[in-house]
């Protein structure tokens, strides 16, 4: 398995077991019909630019499944051949191993600063553990900041699957996070797509294989039958047979999508959920208090900044112990928006005058460095709080962390040159409400 294979199936399944840093709820999925496509109120305004040879930009907000080399490329490859007169111009917005509880926060910077036509958004999966109200509001926010930034924005919902998902779909039932997507599709009249529904009749047909080896001989190809092999995980699909069949319920859908034609801006309705995170703010870290042991990361010479410069522009680092993050805020939440990874440590996270909690930078996949949120206050009252983090001297117990996953069992002794150190690197704040000095 290649290295970006592995870095993609851990990404999605560590959110698929612990949502990032975030806690899981669990609550009854609405009753939805499955339906591959709702065309709703349409894609009008990026196919009036395609169809006059414009140059569109078509971004992509999702997670692991949206970051592979599949759906995503094979799509925007189709969209230039259909308009060969038009430039279609990508704004590749995934992460792997996030949802869109980090999406509505990072939205702004990721998406709508590089000005799109068309917004897919792709969270289906890795929000399939997430309480329900936190889908709603997240998923509201992204479309309300979508439109307020620029009404002209066309967006689609889209859906992907897990292996365990199928059961839903073969009785004829969205899954429990798509269920809840499509009530925000219904207020907005949002077009959806769920790619994954073809799969699930494919797989109740006999016709195809959910997760297994790629066959590599024409005796293992003989074999199949016929039979489609989805994925290797039972997350990711193999682009060469999972995403196309993604790519054929693009295909099939957008030609139902296309003849709903009524140009012109996006209404904003009141929402559907009064407190939904349409105000959902990302500050740089250098906006806040930091203690003098902090060092801001250069792209130029550093490894670590360069590979996240396009998800968090501003990259900030200490390895000293004690050292804080202070700041005041007034809202209901706030996160630091950080990385995981092999060498990082832990802190205590302390919220107005209440007793200080520990926190974890590394988890059972920080085998490698990604993008996390670390949550510091949650469903707080709406009133001024005083933040402090600090930067602990000890580390958590890194080998019994990363026993927890069955892949890691056979390790016996961890790398010092990788994980001895109690590292943090963070690039900014999250916030739902606003600094105070």
């Amino acid at each position: 398995m290649s290295a970006l294979k592995m870095i993609l199936l851990s990404g999605a399944m560590a959110l698929l077991t612990c949502v990032g840093q975030a806690a899981i709820g669990q609550q009854a999925p609405p009753l939805r019909d499955a339906v591959e496509c709702r065309e709703r109120g349409g894609l009008p305004n990026v196919f009036a630019k395609w169809k006059a040879g414009k140059e569109v930009r078509v971004a992509y907000l999702g997670g692991s499944i949206t970051e592979q080399n599949g759906w995503r490329p094979k799509t925007l490859a189709w969209f230039k051949t259909q308009y060969p007169a038009s430039t279609t111009v990508e704004i590749n917005a995934a992460i792997g191993g996030t949802g869109s509880d980090l999406g509505v926060y990072r939205v702004r910077q990721d998406v709508l600063d590089h000005k799109p036509d068309l917004l897919f958004v792709e969270f289906a999966v890795n929000d399939s553990g997430a309480p329900m109200d936190r889908i709603l509001k997240a998923m509201e926010g992204i479309v309300r900041q979508t439109w307020r930034a620029n009404p002209s924005t066309d967006i689609c919902f889209v859906y992907t699957l897990t292996e365990g998902m199928l059961g839903d779909l073969e009785g004829g039932k969205f899954p429990r996070a798509a269920g809840a997507m499509e009530q925000i599709a219904d207020h907005y009249a949002i077009p959806s797509i769920h790619m994954g529904l073809e799969v699930a009749h494919l797989h109740q047909a006999g016709k195809l294989i959910f997760t297994g080896p790629l066959p590599k001989t024409d005796a293992e190809r003989a074999a199949l039958n016929g039979k489609i092999v989805f994925s290797g995980d039972g997350v990711h699909p193999y682009p060469e047979t999972g995403h196309q069949v993604y790519l054929e319920a693009i295909e099939r859908s957008m030609a139902k999508i296309e003849p709903v034609d009524k140009v012109g801006r996006h209404r904003l309705p009141a929402p559907l959920v009064a407190d939904n995170w349409e105000h959902a703010k990302l500050i740089p870290l250098s906006a806040v208090a930091l203690s003098p042991g902090w060092r801001k990361l250069d792209p130029a010479s550093d490894a670590r900044a360069k590979q996240f410069q396009s998800r968090l522009p501003e990259l900030w680092k200490t390895d000293k112990p004690e050292e804080t993050i202070t700041l005041r805020f007034k809202g209901t939440a706030l996160l630091i928006y950080d990385l995981l990874g092999p060498d990082c440590g832990q802190v205590s996270v302390q919220v107005d005058d209440k007793p200080p909690v520990v926190q974890s930078l590394f988890d059972a996949y920080s085998n490698y460095h990604r993008a996390a949120t670390l949550p510091v206050a949650d469903s707080a009252s709406d009133t001024v709080h005083t933040i402090v983090i600090r930067l602990l001297p000890d580390q958590p117990d890194k080998l019994k962390i990363l026993h927890q996953r069955q892949e890691n069992a056979n390790i016996t002794e961890l790398d010092p040159k990788i994980y001895n150190d109690t590292a943090w690197y963070a690039g900014a704040v999250l916030l739902l409400g606003d600094l105070v000095k």
